[in-house]
C-alpha cells in the first residue's frame, strides 16, 4: 500500500513543523510548504530542515517554497504534489499571519496581509487540494470556533482584521463540510484552548513560557482527527483539549512548557492581550 500524503502549510517551524514530524511518524509522506528557505534569528527554521526531520522516519518529504498570497505559488504547490505523489490525503492549513491592532492602527496593507494569508489562502488551497483527494481525505483549518454574539463582540476589539481572517477560515471549513458531506472529504477546524509555544507568541510577547503548552497537543489532536471516518466526521469546530478529552485523555500535564505550570485558557487572556 502506498503511503498516505499530508500537505502542511506554515511548516518551517513551530506547530506546522511539529505536525509534519508527527504525521511522518505515522507513515505519511509530507509536502512541506512555507516561505522560509533561509533561517533567521527571529524566525529560525526552513522547509529543508523540516524535510530532513521528516525523512528520518523513513518517509518522503517534498519541500516547496510558497507565498500563499499568490495563486501562482499555490498552483505550483498543487502541481508539484500531483507530480510527486499523485494525491493528497490530509491538508493542514496551518500557515497564518498575526496582526492584533485597533482598526485605526490597521492600514490596508495589514488587513490585506492577514486576510490573504489566513482566509483567502486556506480557501484557495483547500479548493485545489480537493481535486487531489481521490481516495477521500481530511482538511483541517487552524481556526477558532464561531462564538456566540456576546463573545464575538468582545473578541473583536483590538484585532478586528485578524478575527475576520480567522473566522473566514472557519466559514470555509463549514462550507466545505456541507458541500462535500458524505463524499469522504471532511473539513473541520482545530483551535487550542491555551496559547501554544510558537514564534508568533514569542515575537508578539504574548505571555511567558509558563503560559503556553507545547505544540504536541495540536499534533495529537490532528492524529486523532485524521483517523476519524471522513464521511461522517465533518463540520466540527474543535478545541484541542476538549477533543482529546472526548478520546479519553484526562492528564494534560505532559503538554506544559514549564513543568508544574498549567497555562491559562485563551479566553481568559484576550482581555490582557488587547491592544
Amino acid at each position: 500500500m502506498l503511503n498516505k500524503v499530508a500537505l502542511v502549510t506554515g511548516a518551517s517551524r513551530g506547530i506546522g513543523k511539529a505536525i509534519c514530524v508527527g504525521l511522518a511518524k505515522k507513515g505519511y509522506n509530507i509536502v512541506v510548504v512555507s516561505k522560509s528557505i533561509t533561517s533567521e534569528e527571529h524566525l529560525p527554521g526552513t522547509i529543508y530542515e523540516t524535510a530532513n526531520e521528516v525523512e528520518k522516519h523513513n518517509v518522503k518529504a517534498l519541500p516547496i517554497k510558497a507565498d500563499l498570497r499568490h495563486d501562482m505559488d499555490i498552483n505550483n504547490v498543487i502541481q508539484q504534489t500531483k507530480d510527486h505523489f499523485g494525491k493528497v490525503d490530509v491538508l493542514v492549513n496551518n500557515a497564518g499571519a498575526l496582526w492584533w491592532k485597533s482598526i485605526h492602527e490597521t492600514p490596508s496593507s495589514k488587513y490585506d496581509l492577514v486576510n490573504q494569508v489566513n482566509s483567502r489562502a486556506s480557501y484557495v488551497l483547500s479548493r485545489s487540494c480537493i481535486n487531489l483527494m481521490t481516495d477521500g481525505g481530511h482538511i483541517i483549518m487552524q481556526s477558532p470556533p464561531i462564538p456566540d454574539l456576546n463573545n464575538l463582540k468582545s473578541s473583536l476589539k483590538g484585532k478586528t482584521a485578524y478575527m475576520i481572517s480567522k473566522l473566514g477560515m472557519t466559514m470555509t471549513a463549514l462550507g466545505i463540510s456541507e458541500e462535500y458531506k458524505g463524499t469522504g472529504i471532511a473539513c473541520n477546524t482545530l483551535w487550542p484552548m491555551t496559547p501554544i509555544e510558537s514564534f508568533a507568541v514569542k515575537n508578539y510577547n504574548l505571555g511567558s513560557k509558563k503560559m503556553w503548552r507545547t505544540p504536541d497537543i495540536m499534533v495529537d489532536s490532528v492524529k486523532y482527527i485524521i483517523e476519524e471516518d471522513p464521511k461522517y466526521f465533518t463540520g466540527h469546530q474543535l478545541i484541542d483539549e476538549e477533543y482529546l478529552r472526548s478520546k479519553g485523555y484526562t492528564n494534560f500535564i505532559k503538554y506544559q512548557c514549564v513543568a508544574g505550570y498549567e497555562p491559562p485558557k485563551l479566553n481568559e487572556l484576550y482581555e490582557k492581550w488587547k491592544s
